[in-house]
């Protein structure tokens, strides 16, 4: 950059200065994009561990239930 003109290195700084700030917007919407799939991935493994907890809770009562009739036979 030395030997290049005063108006020459002002205008390699700006360009530099517009890409860093291109590179930031893209990071900045990656990483908010990002943040909305960890929120809804996080949501569903919720939604996936309270139905699982039912479905649990479903075979533990039948188990009971059969063990119940196996009683009573």
């Amino acid at each position: 950059m030395d030997n290049l003109d005063p108006i020459a290195q002002l205008r390699a700084v700006v360009a530099r200065v517009d890409d860093l700030v291109a590179r930031n917007r893209r990071l900045y919407e990656e990483n908010r994009s990002l943040r909305q799939q960890h929120e809804q991935l996080a949501n569903d493994r919720s939604q996936l561990l309270a139905k699982n907890e039912q479905a649990r809770s479903r075979v533990e009562a039948m188990i009971a239930r059969l063990k119940s009739l196996e009683q009573h036979t």
